[in-house]
């Protein structure tokens, strides 16, 4: 293996031993996030983000160049066989080596550059899920500080001793207004849906009726065909 594919074949190894990395279970995603939001690495995250692109156009330079190579070599072999076959065993174990070795080379080509692609999406992944998580305990710190002020104000009974922040009181005044004004227009939908409840059943009835004098009608028209 020449120097170049030696030292593709040792980042796609480097590739798995970081996506295994990323991988492990009890490394959380803000620890990860931590690392990735590190001084060392907002430096150099432009840089970073240039390496990246210009390492990516050379994998796909080097996977382009194996399929060359694969191309190349299996139409030798086909016109090689077309021909009248191989006229010596070495000239044939030479072509089917260096066919191996093209196929070799597509495959570490093509496997480092769909994980270096996996990598930086698993990146992307990781820091946006920390992102979440932090949202997400920063919505409920507040929802457990209204919570608080919202049992503080019942207690209290809305008067003027309340302790907590006029902000807060504030908010919670409006946000019970607007939970009554929601709580009326429920009311009022239920007060709605009970009338259209109501006026079904009543025409359901209605119909029912009709039906049983239909019936007899037809019953009684059924016996006077009989006579």
């Amino acid at each position: 293996m020449s120097i170049h594919w030696t030292l593709i074949a040792g980042f796609l190894y480097a590739e798995i031993g970081v996506i295994l990395l990323l991988l492990v279970p009890f490394i959380s995603t803000r620890m990860w996030n931590k690392v990735f939001k590190s001084r060392f690495l907002k430096g150099l995250e432009n840089q970073l983000i240039y390496y990246f692109y210009v390492l990516v156009a050379i994998l796909i330079l080097f996977f382009l160049d194996a399929i060359r190579e694969m191309q190349k070599y299996s139409s030798e072999e086909l016109q090689q066989k077309a021909a009248g076959g191989m006229s010596h065993l070495d000239s044939q174990m030479q072509m089917h080596m260096r066919l191996f070795r093209a196929q070799r080379n597509f495959y570490i080509a093509g496997f480092a550059l769909f994980l270096c692609l996996v990598i930086k999406r698993l990146v992307s992944l990781i820091s946006a899920n920390a992102g979440l998580q932090a949202e997400k305990e920063a919505a409920m710190k507040q929802a457990e500080s209204a919570s608080r002020a919202a049992e503080t104000f019942m207690k209290s009974g809305g008067g003027d001793d309340v302790t907590s922040d006029p902000n807060d009181v504030k908010d919670l005044k409006e946000a019970l207004a607007k939970a009554e004004k929601e709580a009326d227009v429920a009311k009022k939908d239920r007060d709605s849906m009970k009338a259209q409840s109501k006026s079904l059943t009543e025409e359901y009835d209605r119909l029912l009726a009709e039906k049983d004098k239909l019936e007899r009608k037809i019953a009684i028209s059924g016996e006077k065909k009989d006579d």
